[in-house]
């Protein structure tokens, strides 16, 4: 790498399998975003679909998109940690591969992160095809009392500094699903100062997702994380 390029001031990641319908959406919402010093860390966890052909034809119009791999599917946690070990920004934003993100979201919680204490943040949301907001009551009280109970941050919306990532070990690889959770805990309980930012900037998508495809599983794991 040549030591004279100044690294991206964020670096976006996102795994994605099989979501073929939702991809392209996906992804316009971040090359599109009005904040443009970022690059786009993608991984395919072995797509079967046409999921690998259209992520090579973004790739092809916009070099800040990096594009990975996985021989196999290995799951959201261990890609997500693949792909963190490839960032050399000070900042990582998460995105999922079948929401879509406001053109201001970078730039808004960027800005936020900048000019306050805070190490992290995440944004509301609307969910896809509703007027439903979330978190909803949840967001007016104290993260710390409602993290014993559920995850009030959306995944998607994440904004972290790298450097209180790695402190904290990425993610815990342990936890396959709810691996967001098991984080936003650890950020808590570590004393990190993390925020909901009162600004809708995050489209949820919650038809055929991991959480209800899965939602056996994210119960399972959610239920480890209350545990402690």
């Amino acid at each position: 790498m040549n030591m004279n390029i100044k690294p991206p001031t964020i670096s976006v990641i996102m795994s994605v399998y099989n979501s073929e319908k939702t991809i392209s959406k996906s992804i316009e919402s971040i090359i599109n975003q009005t904040f443009e010093d970022f690059q786009f860390l993608i991984m395919d966890d072995a797509s079967t679909d046409s999921t690998s052909e259209i992520l090579k034809q973004f790739s092809n119009s916009d070099k800040r998109i990096r594009l990975f791999k996985n021989q196999k599917n290995i799951g959201l946690t261990k890609s997500l940690n693949l792909l963190i070990k490839q960032v050399n920004s000070n900042y990582i934003a998460r995105q999922d591969a079948d929401d879509v993100s406001n053109k201001n979201r970078l730039s808004y919680q960027y800005k936020f992160l900048e000019n306050s204490n805070f190490e992290g943040c995440s944004t509301r949301a609307i969910v896809k095809n509703s007027q439903r907001k979330i978190p909803g009551f949840s967001f007016y009280l104290p993260l710390k009392w409602v993290i014993k109970f559920k995850n009030p941050v959306i995944h998607g919306s994440l904004m972290i500094k790298k450097k209180t990532l790695n402190d904290l070990g990425n993610y815990n690889e342990k936890f396959y699903y709810s691996q967001d959770y098991k984080l936003i805990f650890d950020l808590i309980n570590n004393n990190k100062n993390f925020k909901i930012l009162n600004k809708v900037l995050y489209e949820l998508n919650m038809e055929d997702n991991i959480s209800t495809k899965y939602r056996k599983e994210q119960a399972y794991f959610s239920k480890q994380v209350k545990k402690l």
